[in-house]
């Protein structure tokens, strides 16, 4: 059964840092796509980050590039978000997602939709 497990959000002031996690478990995250995407309150999801976990390959979003790192621990089947200086416009629920189509992330583009889905984490910035 192929399972993502979030952990890390919660609340912080502006111009601090949160890293989140997301552990796999029924497949390798080796041989997928994983992204991180982001709905806030009255908007439409959005691809934050993925990582390409064949080449490397990673992508962000031009709102949180130089803010926000994405990274993969094979030895713990995990893929981090390591979120600095967050910001009001941060605040979301973040989900990541797994897709076997690697195609679904290149350095250019996150595909939208990806095949598995984590259960979401609050993630808010606020004075």
């Amino acid at each position: 059964q192929v399972q993502l497990v979030e952990s890390g959000g919660g609340s912080v002031q502006p111009g601090e840092s949160l890293r989140l996690s997301c552990t796999a478990s029924g497949f390798a995250l080796n041989n997928y796509a994983i992204g991180w995407f982001r709905q806030a309150p009255g908007k439409e999801r959005e691809g934050v980050s993925c990582i390409n976990n064949r080449d490397g390959s990673t992508y962000y979003l031009s709102d949180v590039r130089g803010r926000f790192t994405i990274s993969r621990d094979s030895t713990k089947n995990t893929v981090y978000l390591q979120m600095n200086s967050l910001e009001e416009e941060d605040t979301a629920v973040y989900s990541c997602a797994a897709d076997p189509d690697l195609g679904a992330c290149t350095r250019q583009v996150i595909k939208k939709s990806y095949d598995y889905w984590g259960q979401g984490n609050q993630v808010i910035g606020s004075p």
